[in-house]
């Protein structure tokens, strides 16, 4: 029996995945040919989806981006892949796009089946669980702080410290909070991990909750992930039942529940505070902080708040070690980096590296330069409050302090590019509107300077009074930076700036 894989993710059925299964499944039938098909999740190859990948004796073959009409032709006549196939990509992990990765949370990505628990225990699933369980939870976290783990989410907090206050505090009752409203333009490694490897955002949240005495744990969803929802709970029933979540873990004494709540449907409620709002059932609206939800989080109790890559490396710092993930990237960026290239490129999809490659060589060696062919003129990091880099700028490392020294930042790994087509200006005045519609409303810099952003922005490019304004944007700016309660108003300002210094032509037009 042949066994073929097509994904189910969300990128390669909008781009028509079931469709390709079944015509499969379909052909299967007509020539009595038997076949397993797996709906695997995506390996991130978005510029190759649907990527079809057969089973042979020497490793799984690629066929891709696959049509619907070439699906006739995928096999010879004795059932082995046709490999004179037009969309024919050889050996999958030799794809040059592919090998060229260090995948240490996407290793399991598009290899197995997402919801099969065997599956995952077959590809070093669970191992860093069964190892923690042996820990104490002091040496749990030990070893997160010696990985050098940071936060994936954005904000970059080292992970071993978080996890170090939420264990020294005081409760009876403490919960584990995944962040997985992913809402910045461009990003889409939190949704792959789910919906392509979701038991490795489970054991990371069951290793978070031994580590700091927490019981309970929340996956806070983006509502606009229905697929993830669907895998998500499928593997949460498939992990209670094999006796890894529940009263008992693997026999340990050990409990651990855990649900998925759906997000409100608000960029904001990616910030923990304003997250903890909505999952407690509130309007999602920042709190002020001290005190941190460390020590008065969820319900008042001490929560640890990870966002799915953090909670997902987790699984690998205890599975083979701290030292080992600390082995990889540079200064104080340790371990590895999922990349998303996204916006007017070549070759859209998730990079997995170690913090140090230069943002140039990765949008032209992974992301093939621009889909429309023409030059590069500016690229944005870490979502919409990110800066616009210049070309002057792409020769920097990927790590976060080369980033913050030039007043950027690598946030959640989002990299959206654009050609030289693009009006900065405007560009500037969607980084203020983008802030008016998704500002919680609770401050004042934030929900008033950016509907006076707006204004501003639109009397520049209307020509009236341009110096002025030009001078007003600048203090509005600095403003919200300094007088927001968080980095929604706080940081919108880095877009605008950066428009402003490196593309101020398109401001006096």
């Amino acid at each position: 029996m042949v066994r073929v894989y097509v994904p189910r993710d969300t990128t390669a059925c909008a781009l028509g995945a079931d469709g390709i299964a079944a015509a499969i499944q379909l052909q299967a039938a007509r020539q009595q040919r038997e076949i397993e098909l797996v709906r695997n999740g995506s390996r991130g190859l978005f510029w190759l989806e649907p990527l079809v990948e057969v089973e042979t004796s020497d490793g799984r073959v690629a066929f891709g981006p696959l049509e619907l009409e070439e699906v006739e032709q995928l096999f010879n006549a004795d059932g082995s892949p046709n490999t004179g196939h037009p969309r024919y990509l050889g050996l999958t992990e030799e794809i040059a796009w592919l090998k060229k990765q260090q995948r240490l949370t996407f290793a399991r990505a598009g290899v197995i089946d997402p919801v099969s628990v065997s599956d995952y225990e077959a590809h070093e699933g669970f191992a860093g669980l069964r190892r923690a369980l042996t820990l104490s939870p002091q040496q749990i976290v030990d070893e997160l702080k010696a990985s050098g783990l940071r936060g994936r989410g954005g904000a970059a907090f080292p992970a071993g410290i978080k996890w170090q206050t939420v264990l020294d505090a005081p409760a009876i009752q403490k919960y584990i909070v995944c962040n997985a409203d992913e809402g910045d333009s461009g990003t889409f490694a939190d949704r792959l991990v789910m919906e392509a490897d979701p038991y490795q955002l489970i054991e990371g949240m069951i290793i978070a909750g031994l580590a700091v005495g927490a019981d309970k744990g929340y996956i806070y969803l983006r509502s606009e992930y229905p697929k993830a929802h669907q895998i998500l709970n499928e593997a949460i029933d498939a992990a209670t039942a094999a006796g890894y979540l529940g009263a008992d873990i693997l026999g340990s004494g050990r409990s651990f529940y855990l649900q998925v709540r759906l997000g409100a449907g608000a960029y904001i409620c990616g910030e923990e505070t304003a997250l903890l709002d909505s999952l407690e059932g509130k309007r999602g609206m920042v709190r002020a902080k001290p005190p941190l939800p460390a020590l008065r989080g969820l319900f008042g109790q001490p929560t640890v708040v990870n966002n799915v890559l953090t909670l997902a490396a987790a699984t690998t710092v205890l599975a083979k070690g701290g030292a080992f993930y600390q082995d990889f990237g540079m200064g104080r960026s340790r371990g590895t980096m999922p990349f998303q290239l996204a916006g007017n490129i070549r070759r859209g999809g998730l990079v997995e590296l170690a913090f140090g490659m230069t943002l140039r060589q990765l949008v032209e060696e992974f992301g093939g330069g621009t889909a429309s062919g023409r030059p590069i003129r500016a690229i944005q990091v870490g979502g919409p409050l990110g800066a616009y880099l210049p070309e002057s700028q792409w020769d920097t490392p990927l790590d976060y302090e080369s980033f913050a020294a030039m007043g950027a930042m690598l946030g959640h790994g989002g990299i959206v590019v654009f050609d030289d087509t693009v009006d900065m200006a405007r560009q500037a005045r969607f980084a203020m509107e983008f802030c008016v519609a998704e500002s919680c409303g609770k401050c004042t810099p934030c929900r008033i300077g950016s509907v006076r952003g707006v204004e501003v922005i639109d009397r520049i490019i209307s020509d009236e009074q341009r110096a002025e304004n030009l001078t007003l944007l600048r203090e509005l700016c600095d403003t919200m930076e300094y007088g927001s309660l968080c980095a929604m108003g706080g940081m919108t300002p880095f877009p605008v700036r950066s428009a402003l210094t490196y593309f101020a032509e398109d401001f006096e037009r």
